[in-house]
């Protein structure tokens, strides 16, 4: 580093001599007084306080060493199977016969509950392969085989709520026990029914690989269990959770379940998170900590997925809400770019992932079978843990308990800290206090006006029609937004520089904005450790190590100033809290980035991005501030980062980023739907009131169909759908009660859909009860996937139905949705509702519409076969065919 060409004195006399009338120079001689103490955190020596550093070294080398780190977070990331484990040797794990069970699963296409390729071809090589396991097990162990077809309903808060109701779906159960039996089991759970369009080969077909390999490892191990093992490869995942209901509700294994591992995805390959555990019930999280060997988990993942912030679910609340049964659920994270697309296919899968996943899953699966504490699990059930691992070497727990005693440790440390200096002589400790509170505020005012910059530059990007120019090329969000909140950062604490600390030393106020910083974080860690929230070990970290680090180094920087050693050592001991930040930071962006271009038509996904970006910026600048106060000038700096976000925000602004991609190496397409639907509007008498036919659109993102209008004319704003106030869910057949997220739709005219089997749906009965409300009675058949719609007029509730646990659930917007299927055969589904009325309506009391899906089979239509041809290769249009009939009564 080098040195200013100045002396301290001079230069304290020069500006003393020019701004010797300001505010600030009654207190430099308490500033100089603070700088030269050692309890003011190392102040510095004359020299050390009139140096600075060099702009262009301090800038190159704190890029140089996020980047550094960043290396090996992606290092880390990439090694997906630690080298020196046992691979394909006997009794372990083989990922090459999991593989093979992959690419047969895959082969067979998509696998929609109550098609043919799920119910009967997934289903038979599921049996056929487990028989062949079963020929070759060990003596020790007992298989037992069960295909179960349960019918039932139930209620679930997820999208905003609504019911659900399944009939004669498949379930293929597999028991794998001791010879003289057992009382108690661990379940495994993956399932192997796929959505439309996509061949589900990581959601979830490499899950049920897995599995069938893990089952045939422990079966032919020489080792004895203590309890059973029981997989379940469920075949209505994709439903809503509607298999894993049936299971744990209705098979008489359920009740031997302890303990669960659930094997889900929410992107393709790449090390499989475990993002939940419990509910409580530590010892599984202990038991994960001890079995596996390439551990991947967070806390932090579990409290944002439980937060309900990523709009997804899994089996896992299943288990927990009905079976009140605790659990470990895993998933795979990475490219959830082409998460349910035609894209997911079993050679986007790399060996290694197979490998470790399997390697993990079998661990922890012989580990709790092993264990005693699954035969008295009640005992260990009480409190949650904090655990996380370090670059997939190993993790790191102990009891949530444990966490806030620690954390409240630090936080004493910090109050210590800064209370040695408030304890100085009095006129220090004005100057000081004054000092700290100002910078404060500074630091505040810099990241309020950087996320302030960042959004609106994000609004003004969506307002012109430009958003998700990132979703693509992801570091054009760093160019744009990330460049803009640094700089907004930098400017106002040179800004305070050089109009309020006009007399003060770089060093002096260093130390005071790194107190300033380490406050912050102690005030955060603080408020999530009342909380009670386990993630706040994230910030004791952020607080621990920069304060041991300064204490270590202030001695240094007193005697020699801010030169390289000091640099060196101030960031060897940063090491830890920027090395973790920057890994969690990589599963932010990992997770989130797929979803916003998934997330509706109603979120500014610019918006969502540069707040977490602002947010990032925030964090990693915090104990770099500093950095601003010691340096000779940062007007470089600044120009720098300004052109690069002036030039990144033209060529945005110019369209020069295309947001999707059809490389077949890393696509990145755009999600549409389109449903070729009849609409059929009854009266109150029952006849036709209006009758339509048309393409109706949905995008899944809010570009809406802008991309797609240049390259199909037809799709435009002219034939925006509109909204039929007065019918349920706007009178359009929604599959899952998403409306409030999707408001932008578009419906073109087409001929009308004739399916070979289409719904019937009708009145049985209408009767007052005895309680004075009025029951109506239904019945309904048709395809394997139906939606039914309800609402109440005005004056009426509806008060009970036949479904879920009896209670009505509304939707969001007040509506009530019913999500129906059913297996390969079913009978009529009847059901009924009751409402209660305060009088008589002329235009009737309530509303009910039913929906018709044909996913699967021969109903197809030739005009929406022809429409998704137009579309271009970036986009993954999923289509399929609906009838629509709406009835007033």
């Amino acid at each position: 580093m080098e040195w200013a060409s100045e002396s301290g004195a001079v230069r304290r006399h020069r500006i003393g001599g020019e701004r010797r009338d300001g505010p600030a120079a009654t207190q430099q001689p308490e500033r100089e007084a603070l700088a030269q103490e050692p309890l003011g955190g190392g102040g510095g020596a004359s020299r050390g306080a009139g140096t600075g550093l060099s702009e262009a070294r301090a800038a190159l080398g704190l890029a140089l060493y996020l980047l550094a780190l960043r290396a090996l977070v992606q290092l880390s990331l990439r090694q997906l199977v630690l080298r020196g484990a046992a691979v394909g040797q006997q009794g372990e794990f083989d990922a090459h016969q999991a593989r093979d069970y992959l690419e047969h699963i895959t082969s067979i296409g998509p696998r929609i509950t109550g098609s043919p390729e799920n119910e009967i071809l997934t289903v038979h090589y599921l049996l056929e392969q487990i028989k062949l396991i079963e020929a070759q097990s060990n003596s020790l162990h007992k298989i037992s085989v069960d295909v179960q077809r349960p019918t039932g309903s139930f209620s679930i808060d997820f999208l905003g709520g609504f019911t659900s109701y399944y009939d004669n779906i498949t379930n293929v159960v597999v028991k794998l026990e001791p010879r003289a039996g057992a009382q108690h089991a661990v379940l495994a759970n993956c399932h192997f029914d796929s959505v439309a369009n996509s061949p589900g080969a990581s959601d979830d077909a490499v899950s049920c690989s897995v599995m069938l390999e893990v089952l045939r490892v422990l079966s032919t191990s020489s080792e004895a269990l203590s309890h059973a093992v029981i997989f379940l490869f469920n075949g209505a995942e994709e439903n809503v959770l509607q298999a894993s209901h049936g299971f744990i509700t209705q098979h008489p294994w359920a009740s031997l379940v302890r303990a669960f591992i659930n094997l889900e995805a929410a992107g393709v390959g790449g090390k499989e998170l475990v993002f939940q555990t419990g509910p409580e019930n530590p010892w599984l999280v202990q038991a994960y900590v001890s079995a596996a060997k390439h551990p991947f988990a967070s806390v932090v993942a579990q409290e944002v997925f439980q937060s309900g912030i990523i709009p997804s679910d899994t089996d896992f609340r299943i288990y927990r809400d009905f079976g009140n049964i605790p659990g470990i659920d895993l998933a795979f994270i990475e490219n959830g770019y082409i998460y349910h697309t035609k894209y997911d296919t079993a050679d986007r899968i790399l060996t290694d992932s197979i490998q470790r996943a399997g390697d993990n899953i079998l661990a922890v699966l012989k580990y709790l079978a092993t264990s005693d504490m699954l035969a008295s699990s009640s005992k260990y059930q009480h409190g949650n843990m904090v655990f996380f691992d370090v670059l997939g070497l190993f993790v790191i727990a102990y009891p949530s308990r444990v966490g806030s005693i620690i954390n409240y440790m630090v936080v004493m440390a910090v109050v210590l800290y800064l209370g040695r200096k408030l304890l100085h002589p009095k006129y220090k400790t004005a100057t000081y206090t004054k000092d700290f509170f100002c910078g404060l505020g500074i630091t505040l005012i810099s990241w309020f006006t950087s996320l302030v910059t960042v959004l609106i530059i994000a609004v003004f990007i969506s307002l012109i029609g430009q958003s998700l120019s990132w979703y693509n090329h992801f570091y054009v969000s760093v160019c744009l937004y990330g460049t803009a909140a640094v700089a907004k950062i930098i400017f106002i604490h040179t800004l305070a520089k050089r109009f309020y600390y006009v007399n003060a030393s770089g060093q002096y106020l260093g130390e005071v904005f790194f107190d300033v910083s380490l406050c912050v974080h102690c005030g955060f860690l603080t408020a999530l450790t009342y909380r009670g929230l386990c993630s706040a070990f994230i910030s004791a970290v952020w607080v621990a190590f920069p304060l041991l680090t300064k204490l270590c180094v202030q001695k240094d920087l007193k005697q020699h100033g801010a030169g390289g050693k000091f640099i060196a050592f101030y960031l060897l001991g940063m090491f830890i809290p920027y090395l973790y930040a920057l890994y969690l930071i990589w599963a932010v962006f990992e997770m989130f980035t797929p979803i916003l271009g998934r997330s509706g038509s109603e979120i500014p996904p610019d918006v969502v991005l540069a707040s977490i970006l602002a947010g990032c910026t925030m964090i990693l600048s915090s104990y770099f501030i500093n950095f601003i106060y010691l340096a000779k000038s940062t007007k470089r700096t600044m120009l720098s980062l300004t052109l690069v976000c002036t030039v990144t925000f033209l060529l945005v602004c110019s369209g020069s980023f295309f947001p999707y991609s059809s490389n077949p190496a890393s696509p990145k397409p755009k999600r549409v739907f389109l449903q070729h639907i009849t609409r059929t509007f009854h009266d109150l008498d029952g006849s036709i009131v209006k009758r339509d036919s048309g393409v109706w659109i949905n995008g899944f993102d809010y570009t809406g169909m802008s991309h797609v209008t240049p390259h199909i004319s037809e799709i435009n704003d002219s034939i925006r759908a509109d909204c039929e106030e007065n019918a349920p869910l706007c009178g359009f057949p929604w599959y899952l009660p998403v409306h409030f997220l999707i408001r932008k739709n578009w419906y073109l005219p087409a001929p009308e859909v004739s399916p070979r089997e289409p719904a019937h749906f009708r009145l049985v009965s209408k009767e007052q009860t005895p309680w004075d409300s009025i029951k109506l009675t239904f019945e309904a058949t048709g395809p394997s996937h139906m939606s039914f719609y309800v609402r109440t007029h005005k004056g009426a509730t509806l008060s009970q139905w036949s479904l879920g646990n009896g209670t009505p659930v509304t939707s969001k917007g007040g509506d009530y949705f019913v999500f129906y299927s059913h297996g390969l055969q079913a009978s009529t589904w009847h059901f009924w509702i009751e409402v209660q009325v305060l009088e008589e309506r002329p235009e009737g009391m309530v509303t009910v519409a039913i929906a018709a899906h044909y996913f699967s089979g021969e109903d197809r239509s030739s005009q929406l076969d022809a429409l998704r041809e137009k579309f271009p290769d970036w986009t993954f249009p999923s289509a399929w065919v609906c009838t629509y009939n709406l009835f007033v009564f």
